[in-house]
């Protein structure tokens, strides 16, 4: 099976859709940013009922414009889940004041907490695991609180290219999911291959890490554009293989489609109930729309939109 699967943009899905994709599908979520939301008129032509919403907060956005963002989405009836990034949280009074307005303004009640991107904090946190210890999403009684997930490593954790970092750091989370009263859940970097994904899943459960996990998965979106965010995004052996087929000239300018590595996982998952992937989490790198129109096309009665 090829690994990547490239077709017109605009193609619709011929013939029934794949059950064991549909099942796969059901409770999906999408990421958004401010800017990326302006251009969506209504969410609900795009998005099933309940569909989870993440709002990722970039180095220099507003916290105003990230709690505006959050309300318009809220408004619309879709639960949202807004970024906490640490390294640009400037202390703790900063960060009660943040969760403070994101539930008086759009009701929020769960959240996805990570380092974030930036080299060097802000202020006094450096990890999603030091906003966990404040207690402050316990205390505002959050429902359900997300951290990162790394099926490729991350390099700015470990910067030898081992996992060890990374592996300790789930430990610790693994220990704080056994206290919380909220839902916990690991919400990973987007990766393009089934067999390395599945085999990173799999080892989670063999070292007791029982938090379910929900997958990243990049959306349709041309390959120059992938290339561009697996770069800034530290992604590993995922960049090869689209450096690689981006050396046939033939295929650099098609879209990509996530159909391919989505098969597969929703293929294990079916031959494996108990397998520990729970959900998928799109990346909308080509766009919200185009995402939500590959979903709507794959993915049956699982991404029926609100409006349709």
């Amino acid at each position: 099976m090829a690994l990547l699967n490239f077709k017109k943009r605009d193609a619709v899905e011929n013939g029934p859709v794949n059950p064991t994709v549909e099942a796969f599908l059901q409770g999906y979520s999408i990421e958004v940013m401010p800017r990326t939301v302006e251009k969506v008129e209504d969410f609900r032509a795009l998005l099933p009922e309940g569909t989870r919403v993440y709002i990722a907060h970039i180095e220099g956005t507003p916290i105003e414009d990230m709690v505006k963002t959050a309300k318009r989405i809220a408004d619309e009836g879709y639960p949202v889940m807004p970024h906490f990034p640490a390294r640009i949280i400037k202390d703790a009074a900063t960060l009660e004041n943040w969760i403070s307005m994101y539930q008086g303004e759009a009701g929020v009640d769960q959240a996805l907490l990570l380092a974030g991107g930036v080299a060097k904090p802000h202020g006094e946190f450096d990890s999603s695991m030091q906003l966990l210890e404040s207690g402050l999403f316990d205390k505002a009684g959050f429902k359900r609180l997300h951290v990162a997930g790394h099926p490729e490593g991350n390099k700015d954790i470990d910067p030898d290219g081992s996992t060890k970092n990374v592996d300790e750091a789930l430990r610790w989370k693994q220990k704080f999911n056994e206290t919380t009263d909220a839902e916990m859940a690991l919400a990973t970097q987007f990766a393009f291959d089934a067999k390395p994904i599945i085999e990173w899943a799999d080892s989670l459960k063999e070292a007791g890490i029982d938090i379910p996990v929900h997958i990243g998965i990049a959306g349709p979106a041309k390959l120059q554009t992938l290339i561009k965010f697996a770069i800034a995004c530290g992604v590993g052996p995922s960049l090869k293989v689209l450096q690689k087929r981006a050396m046939d000239v033939s295929k650099l300018l098609l879209p990509y489609e996530p159909t391919d590595v989505i098969t597969e996982l929703a293929n294990h998952k079916a031959a494996n109930p108990d397998f520990n992937i729970t959900n998928v989490h799109f990346f909308p790198l080509g766009g919200i729309k185009t995402n939500a129109n590959w979903a709507i096309n794959n993915g049956g009665a699982s991404a029926k939109p609100v409006n349709s």
